[in-house]
């Protein structure tokens, strides 16, 4: 099968001199190491891994013409995902491009959740990106800042624990020619992100995703004032614009603020949950220095990212994934979008 449809091949066969082996000499340098040529298997890869296999093969069949079984679309894919995660080393397409690429190093870091056959398991996610500084803003008007979008950017992925994603981490940064010191890690507050990075990234400046830390003090306004009350509203929004203003400083400004003004019977523990919060991640909250720099002070690059290699492609109805093949699944997502995808194909005899 060949990237125009099936054609029927004639030609000789025969017999190594040296080695006695027989085979067929000119498979190679036609692309034939299968019964699907090279240039088919890369136009049912790229179909396989955004849709469902079946899907996929109903898109072959009007797409091109032709097609294959859905679960010769499912080998296929995992092939090539081992394949590209093996050769990641070797290929320079995306190193060239951090290389080139303007603007500050980043890396995001989050997990998603994928159905295995022993139950759901995390799949962790970082993304490294380098990204232009955007225009200085203020606590008051950052929400209506346009950041660039990432210059260049790549993917790493795998349902394992943290002692092992950190390293791999490490490894593509080397990878990328990323150093430590000129890197920003953006994730929650999750100590299996924070205490790798430690580890892997010293010196590198670690940024508590402003969200995470906004939602917290809102929980703690909810709990105090009360769910849906004005009061409540009002002083979540107090909260993360001193956290913004100030930092952890900021945070004890406002618990400070509530605690006055607390009814009776509001949660009081809620503003210590806050406060202990905050303090264990007071060295990431340097937000305001950021935001005049017109730097990031989100995690949201990584978090859509799982939204739409994760649970968008890998969360179907009744779909269940074998742990080793969730990473290299979705790094191959991610290299299909970037300038390694072609440099991938290229390395395998075409037909």
């Amino acid at each position: 099968m060949t990237a125009l449809g099936a054609i029927r091949v004639r030609r000789s066969h025969g017999a190594c001199q040296h080695c006695g082996q027989p085979g067929f000499a000119a498979d190679r340098l036609l692309g034939l190491g299968g019964w699907l040529t090279a240039r088919a298997e890369r136009m049912a890869c790229l179909a396989g891994i955004h849709d469902p296999c079946r899907t996929a093969q109903r898109l072959l069949s009007e797409l091109a013409g032709w097609s294959i079984d859905a679960g010769t679309i499912r080998r296929r894919c995992h092939a090539a995902a081992r394949r590209a995660r093996r050769g990641r080393a070797g290929r320079d397409g995306v190193p060239a491009s951090f290389a080139q690429a303007a603007g500050d190093r980043e890396l995001h870091i989050d997990a998603g959740k994928v159905n295995t056959p022993d139950g759901w398991r995390d799949v962790k996610v970082a993304v490294f990106a380098c990204r232009e500084r955007g225009q200085p803003a203020t606590a008051a008007d950052y929400e209506q800042r346009d950041l660039p979008a990432p210059a260049a950017r790549c993917l790493v992925a795998e349902a394992e624990a943290a002692e092992g994603f950190g390293p791999r981490c490490q490894a593509e940064a080397q990878r990328l020619g990323v150093s430590a010191i000129e890197l920003s890690v953006l994730g929650d507050g999750a100590e299996w992100i924070w205490n790798p990075v430690g580890r892997e990234f010293p010196g590198a400046c670690e940024v508590l995703d402003l969200y995470h830390g906004a939602e917290h003090i809102a929980a703690a306004a909810k709990k105090v004032f009360g769910e849906g009350a004005a009061e409540a509203r009002s002083q979540a929004k107090r909260g993360r614009d001193q956290l913004l203003a100030d930092g952890y400083l900021g945070v004890m400004e406002w618990v400070g603020e509530v605690a006055g003004v607390m009814p009776a019977g509001g949660d009081g523990a809620a503003l210590g949950d806050v406060l202990n919060y905050s303090c264990g991640h007071q060295g990431r909250l340097n937000y305001a220095l950021r935001l005049r720099r017109g730097q990031v002070i989100g995690s949201g690059l990584v978090e859509g990212t799982i939204k739409q290699r994760v649970n968008v492609r890998m969360k179907r109805s009744g779909a269940r994934w074998q742990p080793d093949q969730v990473g290299p699944f979705v790094e191959l997502l991610a290299l299909a979008e970037s300038p390694e995808w072609s440099e991938y194909w290229a390395r395998m005899p075409q037909g």
